[in-house]
């Protein structure tokens, strides 16, 4: 079948704005086919009980009225009010941005910020690849270059680097070959090349300072793309099992590639995982099968010619029918080891994996979340046999290697006479609930009956589907915060909730052809391997100003960005939830986007909508590293409607590109490139003063200097160290310190707490003399006991030349060597009598923060 055909298999079943050969690369034409599960397990609506309720699961919380502001280049929502402070004291501040029509090809990000392309699709990673060229690309070249559909998407900081190399992995989902070749195409060429952009890519970045935008490395040790042909190890009970054997790989130990990658996640040892979803896609089977059938296979029509190249795509080919079933786990991939073997783990089952994500549980077990992503399916959770340890990565490595794995059952605690399609909360105000993780393998048995460990492991979907779970709109990523443990599931829409023959709405579905989705949250009550758990709905996604079913955690829907399918999440650094979504043109009519979520006060489920993607592009990937004000996330399929002839986005090379590619993004603050009129690039210190400023540590002048060779006031100091320890809250003295300080001057609660903690002392007068410029020496004392007075001994020789082992501070400035946080003078004198400078104080605090990772420690 030609690749041309493909929208008239979807024309009288795609709606809104949703691409019709997507739909076709993307899941196999998933929405034209019978829903793959037909059990008779219970939906939601089914099961009513008496449970924990919204304001005991929450704390209680009420609903706040603070409005939000929405501004942008296609208009705001009118009259709101502007933003408020980040929540929980984020330093990611930013005023969010209005909808964009999705009409508009642009990437849009707040005023104050701007995006950078990092890598895009096609972009060497070694230098013996060649350029990319869209009328001369091959197999070879692309197994040499960055994949295609940059989806799940991590990056790690390497150590001792000073933030300025890091690690970033990302899996390729599929290909959009209407918009990659010409129509004059061979299909071999279209085959080979197809097939090396999908797999998985890890990349070394690198940067110039923390408020930089990263770039590749080409050439790097760690570079590597995993292809078709990369071996993977099985790992678990499922190893040599009869049903993973094939005439390619008879053990049934290993295989080969990685495909339909969708999500993933950071372990807590440092490797990332993978998850295996759409797979049926890229394979032909007799479809006649239970298993077949649960799965989506059958009789496809195997466009991408894959088949040609490596015969197991056919697996009605003798020998090969067990093919499919090496497909559909969660992998995981060492990134720090480019010689290591990836591994997929039996162990978490096989289904349409979104992606896992771990978190270890409170009796030193990890646990990881999977949902699956298919109509009407599952939520999973397995519980490791052994259990993790700080450190030692070689025995965490084997954690995913055998455990017990549930399934998730919900119960609703509303009458269901109150759940009447149009998403009207139930009479006790809230969706919300109970429910139970089912076994399915416990203790290395099987506990569905009939079924084999291996079988259980190998068709899960068929196992579960004898247990009783609760059938779900789609769970895509399922994301543990480890501020606050609980566990968030974005159910991106099930359009067929509620039509012919399918189920209608519920307490947690509470809409009829759910297009945008929902946010649930589970709570595991203190026990992450708890077998129960309460529940409730976070968000009923939408637009409020056209649909009035929509729900934000009681937050005021007026005061809202509209979001719509939510997809993929992230946390800050503070524990604010950031959802990335894949199909808002389809629900909202608006582009696709990043948006921040408060879940805690007044202001819970407050949406804040931080970026908007490209034509037709999906969301993917966020990565949001607040505390340096940035984030990422991966644009994938910019322009999926155009034609190669005929592209609809242009993204990223809107100036002089010839078509559109995916591409991971990186958003930065435009005032971080140049804080101060009087601070340059290339100027000393220039790193540290701007990473002082973008940490909120040193502030500027109203005129817009920062005066880098000013002295440093001891007031200003105390403030400098007080911000540098997060601004901890001040207990007013009942009697001041100090004659010369008082409440209400600059600078007040900055001197009372270095007093309080013994960093900051004052002379035998009682003054703190707060505007007398701090000496050298003094500072290294104020660093010295801000790290909690270590315990070291007093030099036995000069630490420089001008500092004698008997001077008063010898030993606050020996530390501050020994540390590296001062070197001195190239005379070798440490000049210990010299004022401090604004531009040496901003280079002391980042080698130590930064370079050296001292943090406050109370004395």
């Amino acid at each position: 079948m030609a690749l041309i055909d493909l929208p008239l298999l979807m024309k009288d079943h795609v709606r809104g704005k949703r691409s019709a050969v997507t739909c076709a690369l993307k899941c196999g034409n998933a929405c034209t086919k019978e829903t793959c599960n037909s059990s008779h397990n219970d939906y939601f609506r089914d099961v009513v009980s008496g449970v924990l309720s919204r304001r005991l699961l929450l704390g209680g919380t009420a609903a706040g009225a603070l409005a939000i502001g929405v501004a942008g280049t296609t208009g705001g929502l009118g009259g709101m009010a502007p933003a408020a402070a980040a929540p929980k004291g984020s330093k990611l501040d930013f005023e969010a941005i209005a909808p964009v029509d999705y009409t508009q090809d642009s990437f849009v990000v707040p005023e104050g910020f701007s995006w950078h392309p990092v890598i895009s699709w096609g972009a060497k990673l070694w230098s013996d690849a060649p350029d990319f060229d869209w009328n001369a690309q091959s197999g070879e070249a692309q197994a040499r270059q960055f994949g295609y559909n940059n989806d799940y998407t991590e990056i790690q900081e390497i150590p001792n680097s000073s933030g300025k190399r890091a690690l970033m992995f990302v899996n390729h989902e599929y290909t959009n070959e209407n918009i990659m070749f010409p129509d004059s195409t061979d299909a071999k060429t279209l085959a080979e090349v197809t097939l090396a952009a999908h797999g998985l890519t890890v990349v070394e970045l690198k940067r110039d300072s923390r408020t930089a935008p990263y770039a590749p490395v080409v050439d790097s040790e760690y570079n590597r793309r995993f292809l078709s042909d990369t071996e993977y190890d099985f790992t678990g009970p499922a190893v040599g099992s009869d049903l993973l054997k094939t005439s390619q790989f008879p053990k049934g130990r290993h295989t080969e590639g990685t495909f339909g990658n969708c999500s993933g996640g950071l372990t807590p040892w440092g490797t990332l995982l993978s998850g295996e979803e759409n797979f049926n896609g890229y394979f032909r089977t007799a479809g006649t099968s239970a298993e077949d059938k649960r799965y989506g296979l059958g009789e496809n029509d195997l466009a991408r010619g894959w088949q040609e190249i490596d015969p197991r795509f056919d697996a009605t080919t003798e020998g090969l029918e067990n093919s499919v079933n090496h497909f559909g786990w969660i992998v995981e991939v060492d990134p720090w080891d480019p010689s290591s073997t990836p591994r997929k783990h039996t162990s978490l089952g096989r289904f349409k994996h979104e992606g896992a994500n771990v978190i270890v549980a409170e009796n030193g077990k990890v646990v990881a979340y999977s949902g699956d992503d298919e109509r009407f399916d599952y939520l999973y959770k397995f519980v490791s046999e052994g259990y993790y340890e700080e450190g030692n990565k070689k025995h965490n490595m084997t954690l995913l290697e055998s455990g017990d794995l549930y399934v998730a059952k919900f119960s609703g605690n509303s009458p269901a006479s109150e759940i009447d399609g149009t998403g009207d909360l139930p009479s006790d105000g809230a969706f919300d609930g109970s429910g139970e993780w089912l076994p399915l393998v416990v203790a290395g048995e099987s506990k569905v009956e009939g079924m084999s460990v291996e079988e259980v492991l190998v068709h899960t979907r068929l196992a579960a589907d004898k247990v009783g779970p609760t059938k779900m709109d789609r769970c895509e990523d399922v994301e543990p915060s480890l501020s606050s443990r609980r566990v968030y599931v974005a159910c991106t829409n099930n359009s067929n909730r509620g039509t012919d023959g399918k189920a209608g709405p519920d307490e947690a579905n509470p809409r009829t052809e759910n297009r945008d989705g929902h946010v649930v949250e589970i709570d595991e009550k203190g026990d992450q391997t708890s077998t129960t758990f309460a529940w409730n709905l976070l968000l009923v996604c939408g637009d409020p100003e056209t649909d009035q079913g929509t729900y934000f955690g009681g937050y005021p829907a007026e005061k809202v960005s509209p979001i719509s399918c939510p997809d993929n999440l992230a946390f800050d650094s503070v524990g604010n939830l950031w959802i990335s979504t894949d199909g808002a043109p389809d629900g909202i009519g608006y582009n696709d986007g990043l948006f921040r979520v408060t879940l805690e006060g007044d202001e819970r489920g407050r949406v804040e909508q931080f970026a908007s993607m490209p034509a037709q592009a999906e969301t993917c990937g966020p990565i949001v590293r607040d505390k340096d004000r940035t984030a990422f996330v991966s644009v994938q399929h910019p322009g999926e409607d155009g034609t190669f002839d005929e592209p609809t986005s242009m993204f990223p090379e809107y100036d002089g590109g010839t078509g559109p590619k995916p591409t991971v993004v990186q958003i930065l603050p435009t005032t971080s490139t140049s804080p101060f009129t009087d601070v340059k690039p290339g100027q000393e210190h220039y790193e540290a003063i701007v990473w002082a400023w973008d940490n909120q540590i040193a502030k500027g002048f109203p005129d817009g200097t920062f005066r880098p060779t000013t002295p440093v006031n001891r007031d200003a100091m105390a403030a400098f160290l007080h911000r540098l320890a997060g601004a901890p809250k001040v207990t007013p003295p009942r009697s001041e310190p100090f004659t010369d300080v008082k409440k209400g001057q600059e600078h007040y609660d900055a001197i009372i707490w270095a007093f309080q903690n013994g960093i900051a002392e004052g002379w035998g007068d009682g003054t703190f003399r707060p505007t007398q410029s701090i000496t050298r020496d003094a500072m290294a004392a104020f660093v010295y006991r801000y790290a909690g007075s270590p315990d070291v001994a007093a030099p036995s020789k000069a630490p420089f030349t001008d500092v004698k082992p008997s001077r008063k501070f010898a030993k606050e400035i020996a530390w501050l060597k020994d540390q590296g946080i001062s070197t001195g003078w190239s005379d070798g004198t440490f000049r210990p009598s010299n004022p401090m400078n604004r531009d040496a104080t901003a280079a002391f605090l980042y080698r130590m923060r930064q370079e050296k990772q001292i943090a406050f420690k109370a004395g």
